[in-house]
């Protein structure tokens, strides 16, 4: 079946060839003349096609044929295009557009720390790119302009990310970073931004709190208040997610013994914020804090299988909603 697509391909190409010029017309169009113009983002959406691919492709600006592109891809052959975000520019030759959706890529989801982004890069890229990307963490770190000392966490916005040809670890850090500063602006978060006596920085630190506990959209305003509440009672967060974070793990049962670990992030036994933030952030969680709604709650549970928590005034509520999950078999 693939060498009788290939003949049909090749005989196609031939008729191209023969008809109008047909050759100088495939080339142009495979390598424009003009040269490459503006980056473009082009979403490649998961079950999309290589003819779908190819017309969001024009419809950007990158390719001026959707037909030769398909012609180009039928003869020379064409990668395995994952979903995902990339960032392409306009009026680009057909081998460079081939080159960067067949590229090596990296995700970053809501919820990931910076460590679990470098084990990635390792994955994919292999230890000397990741030990790069922890140098260029370290000089960006020096720069920041929200006053961040200790860390990038946080910092960064989630998305699958393109690894080109030649592209470094700072470049690549410089595309985080980017696109945290666009989901920033995006929910009216700023380098001057207050809430309820938290700064910017402090304000990222709580989402990604609300991140972890909240988990699902449904809980994280709710969690936003909780947080802000107790912040302002002046007591301990007392989140299970910061702890864990302290001993480098993500998500399980928090044990006693756990929480007794001497850490600036535990905030069982430390006031207020941690240091920084404890992992990547999602709008939804930035939102959360910047817009948490009124609300007296000091507590919260999960009560549920599907992730619903409940939220309580009173330490005896709380015990209640906990009874409850016991009874549900929830940890």
């Amino acid at each position: 079946m693939r060498a009788r697509w290939r003949w049909w391909a090749s005989a196609l190409v031939a008729i191209v060839v023969v008809v109008g010029g047909g050759s100088l017309w495939f080339w142009l169009q495979a390598n424009p003349l003009a040269g490459p113009g503006r980056v473009v983002r082009v979403v490649v959406h998961p079950g999309d096609s290589l003819s779908t691919i190819g017309s969001e492709l024009h419809a950007q600006g990158v390719i001026a044929s959707p037909l030769a592109f398909r012609i180009d891809a039928a003869v020379f052959g064409a990668p395995v295009v994952l979903p995902g975000t990339y960032q392409l520019h306009q009026r680009s030759s057909f081998a460079a557009v081939m080159g960067t959706l067949g590229a090596p890529r990296v995700s970053v989801s809501a919820g990931e720390t910076l460590g679990e982004v470098t084990h990635a890069l390792a994955a994919v890229e292999g230890a000397p790119y990741e030990r790069a990307f922890t140098r260029a963490l370290a000089a960006a770190l020096a720069r920041h302009p929200w006053g961040a000392t200790r860390s990038l966490e946080g910092m960064i916005g989630p998305g699958t990310y393109v690894i080109v040809a030649h592209e470094s670890a700072a470049q690549l850090l410089a595309a985080m970073r980017a696109s945290f500063a666009v989901e920033a602006a995006a929910v009216g978060l700023s380098g001057t931004s207050t809430v309820a006596g938290l700064d910017a920085y402090q304000i990222l630190t709580a989402a990604s709190i609300v991140q972890k506990e909240g988990y699902y959209a449904r809980n994280m305003p709710q969690v936003a208040r909780v947080i802000l509440n107790r912040l302002a009672l002046g007591g301990p967060l007392q989140m299970d997610a910061t702890v864990l974070y302290a001993l480098g793990r993500d998500g399980g049962v928090v044990t006693h013994a756990m929480l007794q670990t001497r850490s600036a992030y535990n905030t069982y036994l430390v006031a207020g914020l941690t240091p920084t933030p404890i992992c990547t952030v999602s709008p939804t969680a930035l939102r959360a804090v910047l817009h948490a709604p009124p609300g007296p709650w000091r507590y919260f549970t999960v009560i549920d299988a599907s992730g619903t928590e409940a939220f309580a005034v009173t330490f005896a509520q709380q015990l209640a909603n906990e009874r409850l999950a016991a009874a549900r078999g929830l940890p």
